[in-house]
């Protein structure tokens, strides 16, 4: 199999390295094959790509889309270094405010599925960084929210103190004032095996 998954402590989060094979002339892997992604628990069909760059020291979040127009995101750097963190938001959840991250990078090739239930954010790790991901659903300005980067009540640890955000992403309430994103479907993850949460 070309993809190794890997299911995180939250539902339906899924850690994914791809196997690349590399040689003098350079490399070639597939980033992604609905069959393979399916089988793992990354159920739904992408619609959208995004491509974002951001420098040193930016953090992007904590973002999410209510339903109908929750999304579910594949993502993965092309340029670069970041620390992505989902965070699961389900008003009925066990883990609801838990999150957990991954260091996603150019170099290391990993992915992380985030899926619609969960907010996501990122943290440039490097000089500079280029992101891109693929959504389950277009986006929606109407149904756009989002949760305070450093709500206490989450407690994520980010690797630095003093981030730089857009004006939108230092006035995003905490986790208890956020609207949920009510009447996701949610699909049971199949993926093998656990990793840490990193805290």
């Amino acid at each position: 199999m070309p993809f190794h998954f890997q299911a995180l402590e939250i539902e339906g989060v899924i850690l994914i390295e791809p196997k690349v094979y590399a040689d003098t002339r350079g490399f070639f892997m597939e980033s992604y094959k609905r069959s393979d992604f399916e089988a793992a628990g990354v159920a739904g069909f992408f619609v959208q790509e995004n491509h974002s760059q951001s420098r040193n020291g930016i953090l992007r979040g904590l973002h999410y889309q209510c339903a109908p127009k929750a999304q579910g995101k594949l993502v993965r750097v092309i340029a670069g270094k970041i620390y992505d963190v989902a965070v699961d938001v389900r008003e009925q959840s066990p883990t609801r405010g838990k999150w957990v991250a991954a260091p996603l990078s150019a170099e290391n090739r990993r992915m992380l599925y985030i899926p619609p239930w969960c907010a996501h954010g990122f943290l440039v790790l490097s000089e500079e960084a280029e992101v891109i991901y693929k959504t389950t659903e277009e986006y929606s300005p109407d149904h756009e929210r989002g949760i305070l980067w450093n709500d206490p009540q989450l407690s994520i640890s980010w690797p630095i103190v003093n981030p730089i955000l857009s004006e939108r992403d230092q006035l995003w309430p905490s986790l208890p004032s956020a609207a949920m994103p009510a009447d996701v479907e949610i699909s049971r993850v199949k993926a093998p095996g656990t990793t840490p949460t990193v805290k």
